[in-house]
């Protein structure tokens, strides 16, 4: 007899329907086999499955057992595919005596005692399945809430076969998850952080609040003991919090990685990621056979910290390019290609040479300490650098502030400046909530930072003096307005300019 159940499988972050097609034999017999280009793990399933239907009280079929995966040129992995295939043989076998089953997908895997263990990718079936018309979902209990924020559908938990077959046969009423209306809560109670722990450093907290308002990158300079991690592990102190809809394309990413926190239906907090330098190119921006999401992906609507930036592989850094210019990460194999969205704020750290010593005022450094600086800063690409809005030096904390009493400017007067901007510029972007001035393009430029005659004045001798690539103009231009936020003024003037080329600190050095 012949079974169908509707299923799903990930490509990236993307759920694709999977048709599990299972029949069996009347009188042939041979081993159980899985067609339709399954890996390793989906190939072992068949023993799970049948070890769990036996410890569950139901029989195994002795006929020759055969299950298809459609569509059969789309790669399978994963264990999410062995509730389905329990289920179609439970149906093909006429345990289960309805085609209830065909109004849901259903994903799970199989524990050997039949209980059902959660998967990858839950919230993205959920949005398959609103997509193309099912009731619901059969998942199990650990991904139902996830499940269960995406409306217009019901998501029953299954625990074990049992309660599958006994809720299928019409014997076992389940009530559906209850859909999940969480607020994303304002997360700044939760961090044990803050801006006023650092002595001094005030410009350096200045150019990040106009980080923070515009979503611009960030590389701070300085030597070591100057403070430069702990401005930016506090950076996310000053973050607005995630709106509901960068909450669910940040929390589709986790899902499919199966890095949601438990018990949680959406990321509540902005993702921070802190990759080491030895970390491999798969590793930032995603990749493997079977593409999966990298830091970059990881860091989508948050922070991506490089601490001493010219310590990672040069190969590795020179991958940041794409996505820091178009917000996505496009991964190329030979059967197929898959997208990731990557649009992250990157804040990076560096020392001024290998040693740490030296001046980044290269008038007063000597000859040796020159070459090393040069030595160290041609680790870093000048197209890389180009992409970074803000070059920021933090210099050495002098004795003064380091025993000064007075507070420094705290994390949550820095944030009611960042959140004023996102504000203005929410009703500047209405139609796109998550866009912010780092991200304006050729149009947006036109219509919202036309400049005057005296900021156009300024524009051409930093281009003269600077050697400003038509790409940095533009990078000022957003900086400059983004600051003409911060003051809560229409107009970018000469001063909003003058301040954000003072940013370009490697263009004028280096």
């Amino acid at each position: 007899m012949l079974a169908k159940v509707h299923s799903f499988v990930l490509q990236g972050i993307e759920a694709l329907k999977c048709e599990v097609e299972v029949n069996i034999a009347q009188k042939e017999y041979g081993d159980p086999l899985i067609v339709g280009l399954a890996d390793a793990a989906v190939r072992e399933a068949l023993d799970r499955i049948a070890t769990a239907m036996v410890n569950s009280g139901f029989n195994f079929p002795q006929q020759k057992l055969l299950v298809n995966l459609a569509p059969a040129d789309v790669k399978k992995e994963g264990s999410a595919l062995e509730l389905p295939i329990a289920l179609g043989i439970l149906h093909a076998g006429k345990t289960i005596g309805t085609d209830r089953h065909k109004k849901f997908l259903a994903a799970g895997e199989l524990a050997l005692d039949g209980s059902v263990r959660p998967i990858k990718g839950a919230l993205s079936m959920a949005m398959l399945a609103a997509g193309d018309g099912y009731d619901g979902l059969l998942v199990p209990p650990a991904n139902a809430r996830e499940a269960s924020v995406v409306p217009g559908i019901d998501v029953y938990p299954i625990d074990s076969l049992a309660t599958l077959v006994g809720f299928l046969n019409g014997q076992l009423e389940l009530a559906p998850e209850q859909t999940a209306q969480d607020e994303i809560e304002d997360d700044v109670d939760q961090y044990d952080v803050d801006f006023a722990d650092v002595r001094g450093q005030e410009s350096a907290k200045r150019a990040l609040t106009i980080a923070a308002a515009g979503r611009h990158n960030v590389l701070l300079l300085g030597p070591p003991g100057a403070g430069k991690t702990m401005l930016c592990q506090r950076l996310p102190t000053i973050l607005p919090p995630l709106t509901r809809q960068e909450a669910l394309e940040t929390s589709r990413i986790y899902s499919a990685c199966g890095l949601l926190p438990k018990g949680s239906s959406l990321m509540k907090m902005r993702p921070v990621r802190m990759p080491h330098h030895t970390a491999s190119g798969a590793a930032m921006v995603g990749g493997g056979s079977i593409p999966r999401p990298g830091e970059v992906s990881l860091a989508h609507h948050g922070v991506l910290f490089l601490d001493e930036l010219p310590e990672f592989s040069r190969h590795v850094l020179e991958m940041l390019r794409q996505p820091l210019e178009s917000g996505a990460v496009t991964i190329a194999r030979s059967h197929s290609s898959v997208s990731f969205p990557a649009r992250f704020m990157l804040v990076a750290a560096m020392n001024p040479s290998a040693s740490g010593k030296g001046t980044l005022d290269r008038r007063k450094a000597k000859a040796t300490e020159l070459a090393a600086m040069d030595k160290y800063m041609a680790k870093l690409s000048g197209p890389l650098l180009d992409r970074i809005d803000i070059h920021l030096e933090v210099p050495a904390v002098t004795y003064r502030d380091l025993t000064s009493k007075a507070s420094g400017t705290s994390s949550a007067q820095m944030r009611k400046e960042v959140e004023y901007a996102r504000t203005i510029q929410a009703r500047r972007f209405g139609r796109d909530s998550t866009m912010t001035n780092a991200a304006m393009k050729t149009k947006e430029l036109k219509e919202f930072c036309p400049l005057d005659e005296d900021c156009m004045l300024l524009m051409k001798q930093a281009m003269e003096e600077l050697g400003l690539s038509a790409r940095a103009f533009d990078k000022v231009r957003r900086l400059s307005r983004t600051i003409a936020d911060l003051e809560g003024t229409e107009k970018i003037s000469a001063t909003h300019v003058t301040e954000a080329i003072g940013y370009r600190l490697l263009d004028r050095k280096w």
